[in-house]
């Protein structure tokens, strides 16, 4: 009986972290889908706020640059540092910064209150961008392969979409359309909080936090080769993920003839919902092969959506926004994939950063330019513009994309999602299972 109960504690101690294990995955997954939702709630008061406080497209793509400036200082200062204070305390840190965004924008009627309010939202989800999808990555379970790295490049995704439906609803049907989205906001980002501060750390804190301040961004060099098509790839989806932000609001109304803050949100939100149900899809091809197929889709929507800019159809402009955001899930996911593959957990926040730097620097960059353009050209022509972007990316992807490397015995170089430092092929052997897949 003795040695019964000896052989059954180890089972019980795997079965017990396996269980606090999936209490931090989902805490990890509901915060970042918070951040991002709070991030994407002025996007149906933007309307508002051009009716009502004289703001100008400018102004709003101003706003775009404001929070991607925020997220990039965040991810250039702050994305190492969960691996020096640990997930959890950082996970907080960058949800209080939200916090603190939506507390601020509950009183917009100047642009620099605006700005000030997507500044700091902007470093709080830029900080999340790091500690959470770090997070997510340690704590995700082993199987399926592709659930890491999924839920870490669509959580944001997933949140942007919840969170433009959610306020253009509110906006158009509930009470105090100007303020009770961010309330809602600021409740959840307090749950989000309490979820974190109950759920286990999965890195183990190191000296070095103030060092790890100065700004670096790191990619294995094992990958390094595939950084300039996932480069592409980040660049087109996420400076169209920008127009959207910036512009759409203006050209539902001017261009599609409709002024309702929901069919706004829907919009928006059917670029990131497809986004977020087509990324797994890639999972069925190699990396490179899902980068090629992603962006040819993406490229296609993007050509559906200037036809439907220039003939003012709002039912093409609808499908051609699906078709883009299906295109782009599946590009952005085997593009994280692919600079993932055979990462340690103390590799994983760096290279989160670089992901995510450039991703908001191709939303800040075109989006500068654009809105400054604006006074010169028109919003079909601007859209024309992003049209151009994205078919030199596809074109570059289709010819450039490469898969990982893989070790001299021909078998992959993945190394563990979990933080306990095991390898992939350990849990593997341990579960009777195949050690995780070549991307070849």
């Amino acid at each position: 009986m003795h040695g019964s109960l000896q052989d059954l504690a180890p089972v019980i101690n795997q079965a017990h972290r396996g269980g606090t294990l999936r209490l931090a995955f989902v805490s990890a997954v509901v915060s970042l889908v918070v951040s991002f939702a709070a991030a994407a709630a002025p996007i149906p008061l933007y309307n508002i706020y051009r009716a009502e406080d004289g703001f100008t497209n400018v102004g709003i793509s101003i706003a775009v640059v404001a929070y991607a400036i925020g997220t990039i200082a965040a991810l250039l200062a702050l994305g190492r540092l969960s691996n020096h204070l640990g997930r959890r305390f950082t996970a907080i840190i960058s949800l209080s910064l939200v916090l603190l965004g939506c507390v601020l924008l509950l009183n917009v009627h100047d642009i620099a209150t605006l700005l000030l309010g997507r500044l700091l939202v902007g470093l709080g989800t830029g900080s999340a961008s790091s500690s959470l999808t770090s997070y997510i990555v340690d704590a995700a379970p082993s199987r399926p392969e592709w659930m890491a790295s999924v839920a870490s490049s669509q959580g944001p995704m997933l949140g942007l979409t919840v969170g433009v439906i959610a306020s253009g609803a509110l906006v158009q049907f509930g009470p105090w359309p100007r303020d009770l989205i961010y309330l809602v906001c600021i409740g959840l980002l307090l749950l989000s909080a309490a979820l974190i501060a109950i759920s286990p750390e999965t890195a183990t804190p190191t000296p070095g936090a103030w060092r790890s301040l100065l700004p670096r961004v790191s990619v294995p060099a094992r990958v390094r080769h595939l950084l300039p098509v996932a480069a592409a790839v980040f660049l087109a989806t996420w400076a169209t993920a920008g127009f959207y932000q910036a512009f759409v609001p203006a050209l539902v109304e001017d261009q599609l003839h409709t002024r309702s803050p929901l069919i706004l949100g829907l919009v928006f939100a059917g670029y990131m919902t497809l986004s977020v149900l087509s990324a797994p899809m890639g999972g069925r091809f190699t990396s490179a092969q899902a980068q090629r197929v992603g962006m040819i889709i993406f490229l296609a929507g993007m050509i559906g959506l200037c036809t439907a800019v220039t003939a003012s159809t709002l039912v093409l402009f609808i499908i051609a926004t699906i078709v883009a955001g299906a295109g782009q899930g599946i590009a952005i996911s085997a593009a994280a994939r692919g600079l993932l593959h055979g990462s340690t957990p103390a590799q994983r926040a760096p290279i989160f950063s670089a992901i995510y730097l450039i991703c908001y620097g191709g939303a800040a960059f075109p989006s500068l330019v654009s809105g400054q353009l604006s006074n010169t050209f028109s919003l079909p022509q601007i859209t024309l513009g992003y049209g151009g972007l994205a078919a030199v990316a596809t074109l570059f992807t289709v010819v450039g994309a490469r898969n990982p490397h893989t070790d001299t015995t021909g078998s992959s170089t993945c190394d563990s999602w979990n933080a306990t430092g095991s390898s992939n092929s350990e849990r593997s052997h341990e579960n009777g299972r195949r050690p995780c897949r070549d991307d070849r």
